[in-house]
């Protein structure tokens, strides 16, 4: 692609901007196989939709069973001189569920379980369909512009790094041994930064518009003003 300096009125053709560090450029049909990246900073700005929006669904399914198994398997053991006793999320949240913690218990687990969960519902309502080579759902336009508006918000891997830096703290107190849970919310973060990988906005909306849903146009900041 190429860079602002080189755009020619005269060509009329689209710009795309970089949804890292903002840089435009020109916008043109990929070749099969082709991947467009930024000059500046080399980020995926658009690519091949064959196969892709299967990989994404595939993530999104495995980013839900992980999600399972994160809130309900034991997420880590504390004992000390031989009593022990181990918990999950859910009953972590289950004993805070009373009294004036109920809005944090609610915020905390939106942010770190509702969120990634309803973008992955969100990604796969629009991708669906597209990857079977089908009109979008009705409401794909909506459902994937909340999912780009909630991807900054998707907090697993902050939650697992606050959760580690606080046991390093209590290690000294008790012996503490990581559950599934724990595990389970690693490979989380690890699934959703290769979906992030993979997801161009961009050649989603392009999929979006090529099968005849208008889009108003607010989203291709994203990835096309």
């Amino acid at each position: 692609m190429q860079t602002e300096g080189d755009y020619d009125l005269t060509t009329g053709a689209g710009l795309i901007a970089c949804p890292r560090c903002d840089a435009l450029h020109i916008e043109r049909e990929l070749e099969a196989g082709e991947t467009a990246r930024c000059v500046r900073c080399n980020k995926v700005l658009a690519a091949p939709r064959a196969g892709a929006f299967t990989r994404i669904i595939a993530l999104s399914f495995t980013s839900l069973v992980l999600m399972v198994g994160a809130v309900f398997f034991p997420f880590l053991e504390i004992s000390r001189m031989g009593f022990g006793n181990e918990t999950s999320l859910f009953g972590v949240v289950m004993a805070f569920a009373d009294g004036a913690l109920v809005p944090l218990t609610v915020a905390l687990m939106g942010s770190i379980v509702g969120l990634p969960v309803l973008r992955a519902m969100l990604l796969v309502y629009t991708l669906l369909p597209l990857s079977r080579n089908r009109p979008p759902y009705r409401h794909a336009v909506r459902a994937f512009r909340l999912s780009e508006a909630l991807r900054p918000w998707s907090m697993a891997e902050i939650f697992v790094i606050g959760t580690a830096v606080a046991l390093v703290k209590v290690g000294g107190l008790a012996n503490i041994a990581f559950g599934p849970a724990f595990w389970a919310f690693c490979a989380l973060i690890l699934v959703n930064a290769a979906s992030d990988a993979f997801t161009s906005a961009a050649t989603i909306w392009d999929a979006i518009e090529d099968a005849g849903l208008p889009t108003d146009g607010r989203e291709m900041a994203a990835g096309r003003p």
